[in-house]
């Protein structure tokens, strides 16, 4: 006889993709969970009667991958509204960097887990997180359940100690949490650290097999400025050093010009773009990610949120909204970008971004049971013509109602199973005194692009 699977979910629409990758929706279909991977998705009838260790009635409700943050800063939640109106250069020097100058470990971890509970509240079960003091960051994942790929960021003024505990951090926590942590090499970016730092690091990810996390070209000044002191863009100082031969994840890319387009379409590694346009038009920068031109040389762009000191929310569900709705905007076309095509990059594309597809991203046997359902009964959401529509542009991530990993269900009917809010919430209030004062005059970094 065989024993009971670990999770049942039955009664939903299901999102699948067909061999082409396009979005099929399987209506009053069932889930069958077994050691956290998805055993077989099939139709609700087939389910009756066997056994599980856990069912969930989900009729009304819309099963979908989780959703993947692909570039973020979870810690930043304990920043979130304290620098507001500002442009990227005194946001970063007058408020962000003299204030990170502050940061202990135990601020790290309080905002790390208020940052986790906002997610999966908002329906992601993995992000990738480029910060500093990782080792918390990676504690608090292992034990509130979410998958993460982790960097521990780095500064060229750091000296070579900088980039050795990004390496140290990496290959300790490769694998950690039962599989559910990835790790990367996090330089901070081209304008922090140097020439020969970046090309120690692409040589270090060829060495120890591990990808690479960073920020280039995050607007358009980055590029300029670039040119007129060093006649490369931020792409081709990445080209030079080697880094676009590793698997590279590229945060935001609003600066890449026409040039850059052939390096990037070249390059050896797996190379994948993060746009977070929230953040883009708080900042008021001219440009946003070149979705268009990146999808037609091959290189997949994820969805992210960026931290949410500059992003204020880590909701990649708005995310994929206002992806579709400014690449309307710039390309001048409404057919583009299609809601059928906001879903890949949701799904499959931050799949791929962070280095996880054949994974996770897909609601498939075989992969990571990582899915949430989605309540479509409400108001706002009904009557449905067009479901990814729906879910693009009506849905909300209040709509979440539960959220899975690995098969463990971390939020069920909206409430969280995992972490303390109030707590946590408490805990923090208590230390943001003295984390937010600027009257030492320290600043970690210095952004002069």
């Amino acid at each position: 006889m065989e024993s009971p699977a670990g999770l049942i979910i039955t009664g939903c629409t299901v999102l699948t993709h067909d061999d082409q990758e396009e979005a099929v929706f399987l209506e009053d279909a069932a889930v069958v969970v077994r050691d956290g991977v998805i055993e077989e998705v099939t139709d609700a009838e087939a389910v009756a009667g066997r056994a599980a260790d856990e069912w969930i009635d989900a009729r009304g409700q819309v099963a979908l991958p989780g959703l993947i943050n692909c570039h973020t800063h979870a810690p930043m939640a304990a920043l979130r509204g304290l620098a507001e109106d500002l442009p990227t250069e005194a946001w970063f020097n007058d408020v962000v960097w003299p204030v990170e100058s502050n940061l202990t470990e135990r601020d790290v971890t309080l905002g790390a887990l208020l940052a986790c509970a906002e997610m999966i509240r908002a329906g992601v079960t993995c992000f990738a997180d480029h910060y500093f003091a990782m080792d918390a960051v990676a504690e608090v994942v292992a034990a509130c359940g979410m998958r993460a790929l982790l960097g521990e960021a780095y500064f060229s003024s750091q000296g070579p100690q900088g980039r050795e505990k990004s390496l140290e951090f990496a290959l300790r926590h490769r694998g950690a949490a039962g599989g559910r942590i990835t790790t990367a090499l996090a330089p901070h970016a081209p304008y922090t650290v140097n020439d020969a730092d970046l090309a120690a690091t692409a040589g270090l990810a060829h060495e120890h097999g591990l990808p690479v996390h960073l920020h280039a070209a995050e607007n358009r000044d980055q590029t300029e400025a670039s040119l007129a002191r060093h006649g490369v863009t931020p792409v081709e100082v990445l080209h030079r050093t080697g880094v676009l031969d590793t698997d590279v994840l590229i945060a935001h890319g609003t600066g890449i010009v026409e040039s850059d387009l052939p390096l990037l379409a070249q390059a050896r590694g797996r190379t994948a773009v993060a746009t977070a346009p929230r953040g883009y038009l708080k900042f008021a920068w001219p440009t946003t990610t070149p979705v268009r031109a990146l999808r037609d040389i091959g290189v997949p762009v994820g969805l992210a949120t960026d931290g949410a000191a500059s992003n204020n929310s880590l909701d990649v569900w708005e995310s994929m909204t206002l992806t579709s709705l400014i690449q309307k905007s710039t390309e001048g076309d409404p057919r583009w970008l299609t809601s059928r095509q906001a879903l890949h990059h949701a799904t499959l594309q931050s799949a791929r971004a962070v280095g996880l597809e054949g994974g996770v991203g897909r609601i498939a046997p075989g992969h990571r049971a990582d899915l949430v359902l989605v309540d479509l009964t409400g108001p706002h959401t009904q009557p449905v013509h067009d479901l990814a529509a729906t879910l693009v542009h009506s849905a909300r991530a209040a709509d979440v109602r539960t959220t899975v990993v690995d098969g463990r269900v971390l939020m069920r009917d909206r409430r969280l199973l995992t972490i303390d809010v109030p707590e946590v919430v408490r805990e923090l209030d208590e230390r943001l005194p003295a984390l937010v004062d600027r009257g030492h005059g320290r600043r970690i970094q210095e952004y002069d692009t």
